[in-house]
């Protein structure tokens, strides 16, 4: 058996790090001038923690909006806590960083999409990460299309 790099797993441990740590920093210091977040997750994953009328609502997923009201933010090492106000009752939610599917700041164009291969494809169900840093509109696209892909050349990006 040989032994390989596990490319997509290192990635999007290194991703789950970012969002972690953006969220570290908003939770001591709060948001920062424009900035504000779209994050989508999945509801059915078993460490997800959502009032059973959210989860009714949102069997696969939910988009939740971080911007001008939430409290009690606070980030573990898995997941973040947090109360939003949904139609003037809070709630309070946890959200793992395996179950985030898409992490959005559209006031710069950044933007995080993780992606599960259907079992089928791949025994160990590693996710395929898609930087989606270029949202024109700052809104996450429910399907994106898939297409084959591009190779981009490093070298047109060092210095000589």
């Amino acid at each position: 058996m040989s032994r390989t790099i596990e490319y997509g797993h290192l990635m999007h441990e290194a991703m789950r790090s970012l969002i972690r740590q953006v969220l570290r920093d908003v939770a001591s210091g709060g948001l920062p001038g424009e900035h504000h977040f779209f994050i989508t997750f999945d509801t059915g994953h078993p460490d997800t923690e959502v009032a059973d009328w959210l989860r009714q609502r949102y069997p696969a997923d939910m988009t939740v909006v971080i911007q001008h009201w939430f409290s009690g933010l606070e980030v573990t090492e898995d997941g973040f806590y947090i109360t939003l106000n949904f139609g003037d009752s809070p709630e309070p939610l946890y959200i793992p960083f395996e179950a985030i599917r898409t992490f959005v700041d559209p006031s710069v164009e950044f933007g995080l999409r993780f992606e599960t291969q259907d079992a089928a494809n791949d025994d160990d169900e590693e996710d395929e990460f898609v930087d989606e840093a270029a949202f024109s509109d700052g809104s996450v696209e429910e399907e994106a299309p898939k297409g084959d892909a591009e190779v981009v050349r490093l070298d047109s990006f060092r210095k000589t």
